[in-house]
């Protein structure tokens, strides 16, 4: 589950998120450069890479840590295999 360090760390980076897909939109209203509107877009969606990692690290913290202290991990430690096999691609 999310903690409170978690969503202190996170919140702000979505709301910085936000602004961002809020100045691409209007970028594209305005017929900007393509390349500041793709550099722009990248630079969004490594933000959200980082958001993902904080949740992920936490997941791992938390919910794997105490299944694997339970039973070993079983289903837990393949739904994060695949969590992590989407990310990478």
């Amino acid at each position: 589950m999310i903690n409170e360090e978690t969503k202190k760390d996170v919140l702000p980076r979505l709301r910085k998120i936000e602004g961002q897909i809020k100045g691409i939109h209007k970028m594209i209203e305005k017929e900007r450069y393509c390349i500041d509107i793709i550099n722009q877009v990248t630079a969004a969606q490594r933000a959200l890479d980082q958001v993902s990692l904080k949740v992920m690290q936490r997941h791992i913290e938390s919910c794997v840590t105490d299944a694997i202290k339970s039973d070993g991990g079983g289903p837990i430690v393949g739904e994060l295999m695949e969590t992590i096999y989407k990310f990478i691609k």
